[in-house]
């Protein structure tokens, strides 16, 4: 139990990362189904609210619970930068699955579930190194 402990603590950045990245995605679903089949909003249309949406949600939580960054200085370059990389992802994930599933012939559940994790490590790392990376407090005297 000891170990088990000292790997959630060893990674509970990457853990909280996970868990916020997965709270975003159920709530882009949910609001696509909301818009799309209770409010009748073409589903392109649905689409890109709940993206926008679930952008927002995942932002504010990978910064605020998985960073723990609360500071509003940089915000004008994190969220750029933040969206950027999720349109990156967004294309290279449906890119990867097109030469999994049309040239390597793998299904494409498994495709999926074979970049969804690879994607999500190099995010993972791309927000703690660059877009949310803990800068040094200069204090004047």
């Amino acid at each position: 139990m000891t170990r088990i402990r000292e790997l959630v603590q060893k990674y509970a950045q990457f853990i909280r990362f996970c868990i916020a990245g997965g709270f975003a995605f159920s709530v882009n679903l949910t609001v696509l189904y909301i818009l799309t089949d209770i409010f009748h909003i073409y589903y392109l249309i649905s689409t890109v609210g709940a993206f926008l949406v679930a952008f927002s949600i995942s932002f504010l939580l990978q910064k605020l619970w998985t960073f723990k960054d609360s500071s509003r200085d940089r915000l004008h370059i994190q969220l750029p930068l933040y969206l950027g990389m999720q349109v990156v992802s967004i294309t290279l994930n449906a890119s990867l699955m097109y030469v999994f599933v049309e040239y390597l012939y793998i299904w494409y559940l498994f495709a999926q579930a074979i970049i969804a994790p690879v994607l999500a490590i190099v995010i993972f790392f791309i927000n703690r190194t660059y877009i949310f990376k803990k800068r040094e407090v200069i204090e004047s005297v």
